[in-house]
């Protein structure tokens, strides 16, 4: 009873737009100012690889290994990712285009910040955006979504109609 409201009345719809614009809005913001702002990853690598050695170490080894290995040599490639991703993330989540997808590549996002030992707001933002995943459709109800599935199902049935003559 709860999982259908949730993920059909317009009630919850609302609510999930609200949750919507709240995260669109800070993953949106953030990565503008990372674009408009000069931002490189390759101090917060260092950082956080760091982070992953002595005894009091809050980064996992592996994930240590990973960042010093592999995201460290290319952080040219990572800052490009983390501006323009948590941009993209925020501007789907605003507009209610690629509702689900835009939430899971913000997830995996905070995932990332989480594994690199920064808490931040990352815990928070991952509890709404897997909230909005759990919505389903009715995340992106009201939004560009709603009117991008109204296209693929007339799509669908003249295609349909079309094979069935």
């Amino acid at each position: 009873m709860i999982k259908q409201w949730f993920t059909e009345h317009v009630s919850a719809a609302i609510i999930l737009l609200g949750l919507r614009i709240y995260l669109g809005y800070s993953w949106f913001t953030s990565g503008l100012g990372k674009i408009t702002g000069g931002f490189d990853t390759s101090g917060y690598l260092q950082g956080a690889i760091g982070k992953a050695q002595g005894e009091d170490a809050i980064v996992q080894p592996w994930w240590g290994a990973f960042l010093e290995t592999f995201a460290l040599p290319n952080s040219g490639l990572f800052t490009f990712l983390v501006m323009w991703g948590e941009l993209l993330v925020g501007l789907a989540l605003l507009i209610g285009l690629l509702t689900k997808t835009g939430a899971f590549f913000g997830m995996l996002m905070n995932m990332a910040f989480l594994l690199s030992g920064t808490i931040s707001s990352n815990p928070e933002m991952l509890i709404i955006g897997s909230l909005i995943i759990l919505g389903g459709t009715n995340a992106g109800r009201i939004g560009l979504d709603r009117y991008v599935k109204s296209i693929m199902k007339q799509k669908n049935l003249t295609s349909v109609k079309k094979k069935a003559a």
